[in-house]
């Protein structure tokens, strides 16, 4: 399969021929962008409602129609041996398709480019010499900045070529880190397309060591369901949730690059803290107890408190009649409805309409003909109201949750069986709130309420949720999450090695169970493409201790030298060492981490500085001329970069509130290198690293 560089540009020059078809196709593109914009609507809508959406619609049109001079149009060809479709006549031609990141088509509306996210553009990831799905031939092309300068040519139904590693494949994998997250659109591997393309209407998780392309995978299926379901979803809505802001930061170019635009993203803090303001950060023993699923029961007892059973009837007077409706009857409505389980909120506006309706019964029997304009006057009276609000009050869900907290008794009382006494201590507040305005809320606390606000009105569900480094949710986030997409779908995409919150996720059993979808297809990926194979091998030293029975990745990338671990002798010299180390690495090209334990991150920054380098901070995008991150460790996850410093690993485990947690923020930090980690220590290693 070999790789062919520049040749002369001559009428047979396959090379310049491609060229020629690339220049060709943006010119297409252009066009159509060209004609979006030249669109008149004044004659063909009703009004400016009308007028407002479809300019909106064209706008979208148009942005989405850029010409990305960095991002090439097509990254491979696929020559069928038949026409696709058709009978396959003997000795028909075939077709040839090139593949890119969106469609794009000539004056007579005929393909120049297919979106990769077609049908007939699957065979590009799945064909191989055992099926080659019709393909007699696979063309990959290789870049420099947007310049096509090499093929590379696969025959699939040739016996005698030898199969062998793409070498344009491996250098687009290994292609220096500069910018945003890339998308892999061009590298998708057979195990992850599948994942890709599966089914909207099923959830998928998929659980993946450092460098499986996880994560990519997951913004690459969203792009795929709006291909496929462009309308239910743009009725629905898509979500990416990510860990923290740094992280999406570095992924949000990625679904743009592939012309999707319009893929809200979110942290879980951002998705609950709509009712209160977070102030606060719990303990770790009391965070793990207010994310524990057994807390929903304690609120769903808490709300369902407030219901009362009637002692007293109902007095409705209309005009000069007066209509009682007795208590046990009252009573009757209010048991149906906490048998019937229905959200509290509801249940709260029906009971109004339930005892309206008994009195229209009343006044029906009488011989009069009321109709459903005096069942809703009814059911404002006073009378009715005061029977309401004594059986059924409103409820406040941040009052709530804010009594539970600060009331002993209280939360005693609907914690019994499920919190034992120990733990109901350590959730209390020292000094209770005041008011709901008052208190300093932490993030779990605002999950609870997130939980209540659903106990008492239904939360709005999307059609298509993405939740990455899900691994670090509790299981009230799990359930905030799942409220989100219950109608739904989702991605759930993590590696329980890398669990570094005391809440973190033991089993995709479990976590799938609190998401509301213990139906979900679990899919591994233990093929890693990013980090060295030396780098992997030695971070995963760490697995019998942190995640027994996990399967260590089995990197492709074999890379002689990546890896350095060098000892430095004294505290004091540890610093300049450090610095040293991060020269050498930005003499390289590409991007540079420099991660350390969060309290040693301030005496590297002077030392940085002191040193005469400038550095970014994790989610700031790298340039040519500033390559080099400063990254506490807590932020690491998810990040990738061509070289990583590591400083002081025994400094980065004891950083966390118990060691297994220590050693799997170290298998983050190790696991963040592309091309070359270099470990530098005062204190004694880690004794699991050997």
């Amino acid at each position: 399969m070999p790789a062919h560089e520049h040749e002369s540009d001559t009428t047979t020059d396959p090379l310049a021929h491609e060229r020629a078809h690339l220049s060709a196709s943006r010119a297409a593109l252009r066009a159509m962008r060209e004609d979006a914009q030249a669109l008149n609507i004044r004659d063909v809508t009703a009004n400016w409602v009308n007028a407002a959406v479809l300019q909106a619609q064209i706008a979208d049109r148009i942005k989405s129609l850029a010409d990305l001079s960095h991002t090439p149009l097509f990254f491979g060809r696929l020559d069928y041996l038949h026409v696709v479709g058709a009978a396959q006549a003997e000795g028909a031609e075939g077709e040839q398709f090139y593949i890119g990141r969106r469609h794009v088509h000539d004056a007579d509306g005929d393909p120049m480019v297919i979106d990769w996210r077609a049908p007939v553009s699957q065979p590009f990831y799945r064909a191989s010499r055992k099926d080659p799905l019709d393909v007699g031939q696979r063309r990959r092309f290789g870049y420099t900045g947007g310049e096509l300068t090499a093929y590379e040519d696969e025959h699939l139904t040739d016996p005698s070529e030898a199969a062998q590693t793409s070498k344009l494949l491996q250098t687009e994998i290994e292609r220096p880190r500069v910018g945003p997250m890339r998308d892999i659109v061009a590298t998708i591997q057979p195990e992850q397309d599948e994942i890709v393309r599966s089914d909207l209407g099923g959830t998928v998780c998929v659980q993946g060591g450092p460098g499986t392309g996880k994560t990519a995978v997951g913004l690459h299926r969203v792009a795929y369901l709006l291909y496929a379901h462009r309308e239910r979803l743009a009725r629905t809505g898509t979500l990416v949730i990510g860990p923290n802001k740094s992280f999406l930061h570095y992924i949000e170019q990625v679904l743009p690059a592939l012309g999707e635009l319009e893929v809200k993203q979110a942290t879980v803090d951002d998705l609950v803290t709509a009712q209160v303001e977070v102030r606060s950060t719990d303990e770790a023993r009391a965070a793990v107890v207010k994310g524990d699923a057994r807390m929903a029961e304690v609120l769903r007892r808490a709300i369902r408190s407030h219901v009362t059973m009637p002692a007293e009837p109902v007095m409705v007077v209309r005009g000069s009649r007066r209509w009682r409706v007795p208590a046990y009857e009252i009573e009757e409505m209010v048991k149906e409805l906490l048998a019937r389980d229905m959200r509290y909120g509801a249940a709260h506006e029906a009971l109004p309409q339930r005892i309206a309706h008994a009195v229209l019964v009343r006044m029906e029997e009488a011989g009069e003909a009321p109709d459903d304009r005096v069942q809703n006057a009814v059911a404002r009276t006073p009378a009715v109201k005061a029977a309401v609000k004594a059986a059924w009050p409103a409820v406040d869900p941040s009052k709530l949750v804010l009594r539970l907290l600060s009331d002993p008794e209280f939360l005693a009382a609907h914690a019994n069986g499920l919190l034992s006494e120990d733990e109901q201590k350590t959730i209390l507040w020292t000094k209770p709130a005041r008011s709901v305005k008052a208190a300093k809320w932490s993030a779990a606390d605002a999950v609870l309420i997130d939980e209540a606000n659903d106990l008492v009105a239904r939360t709005h569900s999307l059609g298509h949720v993405v939740i990455d480094e899900a691994q670090d949710l509790s299981p009230m986030q799990y359930r905030a999450v799942g409220r989100r997409c219950s109608t739904g779908s989702a991605t759930v995409l993590g590696d329980l090695a890398q669990g570094t919150t005391p809440w973190s996720t033991q089993s995709w059993e479990q976590a799938l169970h609190h998401l509301g979808k213990s139906d979900a297809l679990v899919e591994e990926l233990t093929a890693g493409f990013r980090v060295p194979r030396e780098v992997i091998a030695y971070a995963s030293r760490l697995l019998p201790v942190i995640s027994p029975g996990l399967a260590a990745v089995e990197s492709v990338r074999e890379s002689p030298g990546s890896l350095s671990v060098r000892e430095v002798t004294g505290a004091d010299a540890l610093d300049a060492a450090v610095v040293a180390a991060c020269a050498e690495s930005l003499e390289q090209e590409g991007s540079t981490g420099l991660i350390a334990a969060d309290a040693r991150v301030p005496a590297l920054a002077e030392a940085l500085t002191a040193a005469g380098h400038s550095y970014l901070s994790p989610g700031q995008e790298t340039t040519a001329e500033s390559r080099l991150t400063l990254v506490p460790a807590s932020l690491a996850k998810g990040l990738e970069y061509d070289y990583v410093v590591l400083d002081e690993p025994a400094a980065v485990v004891d950083g966390e509130p118990d060691e297994r947690t220590g050693l799997r923020r170290l298998y983050v930090a190790l696991t963040r290198a592309v091309s070359g980690l270099i470990v530098l220590h005062a204190a004694p290693l880690p004794q699991e690293l050997g």
